[in-house]
């Protein structure tokens, strides 16, 4: 069952296209994930386009199909609409997937064509970076094998983290498949998986570790960011 979603601010603001590509996939992923969240957006994207509508109205700026086409032109439109000289096949597409330590995953519709760079291992973490080309902020697919952890940490920016698959849990909770969880420079955790699993992270800045052996582990927060 998934328990952590996006907040409405950024939900209206996906729905507007103002977000940057990383933060949007994962908001489509989760909604392909999510029920509550797929129709809250489909409320959102209602209540958006009726006021646009409704500001047309209200300015007076009605169009027509008259306004927009002559009789030729809209003819002409109409004839290539409904021109059967050519078939139109819809072919089926096969789920791509991505395997981490030989086991396979399938990726979600939003990711599918998107160019997955090299795996990076370290320990029981591995890392595939996305190329979404947004400067500082750097889009991975992170596996961690079944007891696997990330020492605790915090960050001097964001951290958004999708579960796509697989469970693990922080000192503030355990995560599912869907979870969408989003932290700042006032959290700190440090994520242990049972079994497993796969993210879709977002980080604007490296892991700033905040115990034992920091400047040891440093390399393993440029690693994972």
């Amino acid at each position: 069952m998934i328990k952590y979603h996006p907040s409405h601010e950024l939900l209206d603001t996906f729905v507007t296209g103002q977000l940057p590509a990383s933060f949007s996939a994962a908001i489509a992923i989760h909604t392909e994930l999510c029920d509550i969240c797929r129709n809250k957006v489909a409320q959102l994207e209602s209540t958006h386009a009726n006021n646009t509508f409704t500001s047309v109205a209200d300015e007076d700026h009605y169009l027509t199909a008259d306004m927009l086409f002559n009789d030729w032109e809209m003819d002409s439109l109409i004839s290539a609409i409904t021109d059967d000289t050519e078939s139109i096949h819809a072919t089926a597409t096969t789920p791509q997937s991505v395997s981490f330590n030989d086991t396979a995953y399938q990726l979600p519709r939003a990711l599918q064509h998107i160019v997955l760079g090299k795996q990076l291992h370290v320990g029981k973490l591995t890392r595939s970076r996305l190329d979404l080309n947004e400067g500082a902020i750097h889009v991975s697919l992170l596996h961690i094998q079944a007891g696997g952890c990330i020492p605790n940490h915090t960050h001097k920016g964001s951290e958004l983290t999708l579960l796509l698959e697989g469970s693990f849990e922080d000192e503030m909770g355990t995560y599912n498949k869907g979870d969408f969880i989003l932290l700042n420079s006032d959290h700190t955790h440090s994520p242990i998986t049972k079994h497993g699993c796969l993210c879709y992270t977002v980080v604007d800045s490296p892991l700033t570790f905040t115990e034992g052996m920091a400047k040891i582990l440093n390399p393993l927060g440029n690693f994972i960011y």
